[in-house]
């Protein structure tokens, strides 16, 4: 995610100082392609650990987004 910060920034000084932009949005949504499959192997090749297996299956009618996560998602918003 700070690496498409950093680009983003890059483009907008770009096209602010040179009137030309470094970078086209079709370089972007490569960049933001690469990244992101990265991420999703580091995730993907984590091998799980046993508490994970162990635990019991969580109930169709749980919430997904608790009462904290939304705290934090609407300060987070707000802030």
């Amino acid at each position: 995610m700070t690496v498409n910060i950093v680009a983003m920034f890059i483009v907008f000084a770009g096209a602010i100082i040179f009137t030309d932009p470094p970078l086209t949005a079709v370089q972007m949504l490569w960049v933001n392609l690469i990244m992101d499959t990265f991420a999703a192997l580091a995730l993907a090749t984590e091998p799980p650990c046993d508490s994970l297996l162990d635990r019991l299956p969580t109930s169709r009618f749980e919430k997904i987004v608790d009462a904290t996560m939304w705290r934090n998602i609407i300060g987070q918003g707000i802030y």
